[in-house]
């Protein structure tokens, strides 16, 4: 059977907003039987629309995320959100490909032409960005290889049972690379190309530290 997360918000946390908490609740649970979806969690906040810091809606996102969640139910579009917040957290959900039901819908949501033309706009320059991002790795690994960077010799399963585990981070390459002329952000890039996943901060954090215990030893 299908799984939903039924998702619930007032803007104020007055006892007189109990009421609509407990009527959303109900009417998704109805919602949810018709649609035939089983219920995983009702989650509620109580914060304005506006608001991205919801503690119900991180976990939403969560739970999206974490497991096999079909749809998120709501009553209706403004309670995921209003204005930018509502469209950067639809986008969120349908990029883990949820569906979003509406009790004002009795169905699947349905946004207005320039909601929906605003979400096609945000996909197609996050798919630009993943294409940037993609082409930097790739440009790092180039580089890194000219430079002498061997990962079939320190990553495990990949050439070198005996070489480090790719959780681990190459301190000594990270070294390397940054003497032979990469910045922090080539070095991150090129390996998280190959099975690590650091950021540029990480990388530099990693490289001074490594300086540090150098200096000291000497």
């Amino acid at each position: 059977m299908k799984k939903a997360v039924i998702y619930c918000r007032v803007s104020t946390n007055k006892e007189a907003q109990e009421s609509s908490l407990e009527r959303q609740e109900e009417e998704l649970i109805a919602l949810a039987k018709r649609k035939e979806y089983e219920v995983s969690a009702v989650i509620k906040d109580r914060s304005s629309g506006y608001n991205l810091e919801r503690p119900g809606m991180l976990e939403l996102l969560d739970l999206v995320k974490e497991e096999t969640i079909d749809a998120v139910l709501i009553q209706d579009e403004t309670r995921i959100g209003r204005g930018n917040a509502k469209i950067a957290l639809l986008h969120c959900l349908y990029k883990e490909k949820v569906c979003v039901y509406s009790i004002a819908d009795d169905g699947e949501l349905r946004l207005s032409e320039s909601d929906s033309m605003v979400l096609q706009i945000v996909s197609m320059v996050e798919e630009y960005q993943r294409k940037i991002h993609n082409l930097k790795i790739k440009r790092g690994m180039k580089r890194a290889v000219e430079k002498g960077y061997r990962p079939e010799q320190n990553l495990k399963n990949r050439g070198n049972d005996q070489g480090r585990s790719r959780k681990e981070i190459p301190i000594a390459e990270i070294s390397r690379l940054r003497e032979n002329g990469l910045t922090y952000e080539e070095i991150a890039a090129t390996l998280r190309g190959f099975g690590y996943n650091v950021s540029r901060a990480t990388v530099h954090r990693r490289y001074t530290e490594f300086k540090d215990e150098v200096s000291i030893e000497k």
